[in-house]
């Protein structure tokens, strides 16, 4: 909570005094800061003082973090709904903290900033290998926030049209995000999970199609014909997509799309109450001058040597923010330096062997959970990679505490009465068996 205008002039770092605080309230409307937090329910507003130590030697302080640490409890986690627990590579990071990459420059001076703008150059391209698509820009800050800047793009390039179809099977949180963006652009989101009949009717103004390369319940997605459904209509195919299943499933380019995105975090990137994370944007070459962000390209300098720069950017995004198509001028740039270094420790083959060892995992933990009688599949004969929901037939809130008293985070329960599951490389056998096991004590 921020201190009162009344205290401000104690904080002698806050740029702000309490007469400058009291007129921004005054602009706005509002009596106290504490009225912008009244949309916050109150228990969740510290009130109190907070229970800090006084000043504490080096030593002192690690020990004292290091007994914070040991509280936490950590779970195995066989949840996926997006953040997916995949193994880190140590020398990962070691790599990004090194000062050439972590402390380069902003990349407007491309001068001094080679670091910053060679590793986004390297994530471009490795997005785009992943993709199939022709050009990739710096990235994005999450995948819902991509999803949204890609369904604004759809209505820019096509113009005049405004309506956008969007799969019901998206990620929740990335159908919540098109929802708020829509609402204020003034756009026409359908959702639907019919999204082939929807455009084939022919009656929608329609700007874009988004679909999930696999969907919210782990099914892996046909859109065999799709893309020619949304050209003939005059509109542009959007697909969502995890980046590390690109190297086993069709890509975007494979299915036709015009625009790729999604979320990096499966690139290695560590569960981590909710963040960080790095969007990704792909398109085809006509419609690069409509990416949101920024392009780093290569050329020489004049020695001839490699060197990189900001090719293009929108400069409505800095200037004219009304003519913008986004104002998107930043990216979530050590991220993609993270996602950068996996990709290149990896490579092709290691992919492939990571989502060998999901599917391997994830398939083994299917058939032994069908075998306890405990679980229906609403999906059966659908393919599914590394993550699957069943329909549970005891009480769900019940097994899921099971598993939560026993060390798992598993079986999160959707809207529709499902439990997903979700088996990285990082899981053993022994915890399969684990879990299996706690389920069929939980049921009895």
């Amino acid at each position: 909570m921020q201190p009162s205008p009344s205290r401000m002039g104690a904080f002698s770092y806050f740029p702000h005094t309490g007469e400058d605080i009291r007129h921004m309230l005054d602009r706005i409307g509002v009596r106290s800061l504490e009225d912008l937090y009244s949309d916050v329910p109150s228990e969740f507003i510290h009130r109190g003082e907070y229970d800090l130590p006084s000043a504490l030697s080096e030593v002192e302080l690690r020990a004292w973090f290091k007994d914070m640490a040991s509280r936490n409890t950590e779970l195995k986690v066989f949840v996926g709904a997006g953040a997916y627990d995949h193994y880190t590579p140590s020398v990962i990071p070691y790599i990004t903290s090194r000062s050439e990459f972590l402390t380069a420059y902003t990349p407007y001076q491309c001068e001094i900033s080679q670091g910053t703008l060679r590793y986004i150059f390297e994530w471009q391209t490795m997005i785009c290998s992943l993709t199939g698509l022709d050009v990739a820009n710096a990235s994005m800050y999450d995948g819902p926030s991509a999803a949204a800047e890609a369904m604004r793009m759809c209505v820019a390039c096509t113009r005049k049209r405004n309506t956008v179809v969007a799969s019901s099977g998206l990620l929740p949180n990335v159908l919540e995000t098109l929802r708020t963006y829509a609402r204020y652009s003034g756009i026409n989101l359908v959702e639907t999970w019919e999204v082939h009949e929807a455009v084939a009717e022919g009656t929608l103004d329609l700007a874009g199609v988004i679909v999930p390369s696999i969907n919210r319940f782990g099914m892996i997605e046909s859109h065999l014909g799709l893309a020619d459904l949304v050209h003939e209509a005059g509109a542009l195919l959007v697909e969502y997509c995890d980046p590390s299943a690109l190297a086993v499933v069709k890509t975007p380019a494979e299915w036709g799309a015009d625009i790729a995105v999604g979320d990096g975090q499966s690139l290695g990137v560590p569960l981590c109450y909710g963040g960080p994370y790095v969007g990704f944007m792909a398109c085809r070459s006509e419609w690069m001058r409509k990416l949101p962000g920024r392009i780093v390209g290569q050329t020489v300098d004049a020695e001839g040597r490699r060197v990189f720069v900001l090719t293009l950017q929108a400069r409505e995004q800095h200037i004219r923010r009304e003519k913008a198509t986004s104002n998107i001028c930043s990216n979530e740039s050590l991220i993609a330096l993270w996602c950068t270094v996996y990709l290149s420790l990896m490579g092709p083959e290691g992919l492939r062997r990571v989502n060998e060892l999901c599917y391997e995992g994830a398939h083994y933990l299917h058939r032994e959970l069908m075998a306890t009688g405990l679980f229906e599949d609403p999906f059966e004969g659908r393919e599914f990679l590394k993550e699957f929901a069943l329909r549970p037939l005891c009480d769900a809130a019940k097994l899921q505490q099971a598993l939560l008293d026993e060390g798992f985070f598993a079986a999160l329960q959707t809207e529709e009465g499902y439990v997903t599951f979700c088996v990285t490389e990082r899981r053993t056998r022994e915890e399969i068996d684990a879990l299996v096991k706690v389920v069929k004590e939980a049921a009895l």
